[in-house]
């Protein structure tokens, strides 16, 4: 069998068996990857233009909808040119390349999602400190940091992961690079157990990760509970709800991708939770957050021009 220096491409998995099946495919995630693009285009256009919504919550609010953004555009659009032009083919530069951005991705919008629950904690728990401990310094420094980490993290792993010699085959059982399906094709089984090592750590990050945001809920929802003003709950569980949805979304599939027992494990249920946690959350974030925020819902009116009917009654 070939190794690693021997691979000039990988094999993705095949979504459909026939072509009609594999045209459908195409149009389908042709559609969720245009509203994808839409979606967070118009929250960066709308942040970005709008001078009301130039504050930290927003400011972040950009930064996840680049994010997703960036991650939804490193699978979709190789798994939509494999279903339209029949092949399952990618390139050993191709396949690392998106391992390294998912990575990247991925690890910087976990980080990003943590920061985002410490600014809802400041500004409902501390509002009398929320604009010294969450300045415009603060924020840039904070999202550098979720991205600057991410990129070192990315890296590291990237490397670590494709420097493991590779001679199983060249079929990625996924329909983009994952580094537990690249981990198959070791030829080492002391290499597969260091880099699987490397895979728990990652989970035990996110983790903690997990483990700070529902902190920081517990104490949100503690100083809500004591406020007088059953309106002013509700103005506080409406900008915290949008990012709750968003974190429970990514990262309850996530953990499952990478926890779920191994009886639970098929290409079938593994394609599926791929699916959940790689495409569905950059397409459905911009809509809650665009669904639940007043805000972010008459600049996005603005943009486009379309009068708020709601303000006339």
């Amino acid at each position: 069998m070939p190794n690693s220096s021997s691979i000039s491409q990988f094999l993705l998995l095949a979504l459909a068996d026939t072509r009609q099946l594999q045209l459908l495919l195409f149009w389908l995630l042709l559609g969720i990857y245009l509203a994808a693009l839409l979606g967070n285009g118009l929250i960066s256009t709308a942040v970005a233009c709008h001078h009301r919504l130039h504050t930290p919550m927003y400011f972040f609010l950009l930064n996840l909808a680049l994010l997703d953004l960036g991650c939804i555009s490193t699978t979709l659009p190789k798994a939509m040119a494999n279903a339209l032009w029949d092949t399952r083919h990618i390139s050993y530069a191709g396949c690392a390349a998106q391992v390294f951005f998912l990575l990247f991705l991925f690890s910087a919008e976990i980080f990003l999602l943590t920061i985002m629950s410490y600014d809802r904690y400041v500004a409902i728990c501390k509002p009398l400190h929320y604009g010294t401990l969450m300045d415009i310094r603060a924020c840039a420094t904070m999202a550098a940091a979720a991205w600057g980490t991410g990129l070192l993290y990315s890296l590291l792993h990237t490397v670590s992961t494709f420097s493991i010699p590779l001679c199983q085959h060249n079929t990625v059982d996924q329909f983009f690079c994952e580094i537990a399906q690249i981990l198959k094709l070791s030829c080492s089984k002391s290499d597969f157990l260091r880099e699987t090592v490397n895979i728990y750590f990652s989970v035990c990050l996110i983790f903690g990760c997990f483990v700070f945001i529902v902190m920081s809920y517990v104490q949100i929802f503690r100083a809500v509970q004591r406020m007088p003003s059953g309106q002013e709950r509700h103005k506080a569980f409406s900008t915290c709800f949008p990012h709750m949805s968003v974190v429970s979304l990514f990262l309850s599939t996530l953990l499952f991708a990478y926890l779920k027992p191994h009886s639970l494990s098929s290409p079938s249920l593994d394609l599926v939770v791929s699916f959940l946690y790689s495409v569905v959350p950059p397409t459905v974030n911009p809509f809650i957050y665009g669904v639940r925020n007043q805000k972010l819902r008459d600049a996005l009116r603005k943009l486009w021009k379309i009068p708020n009917c709601s303000r006339k009654y």
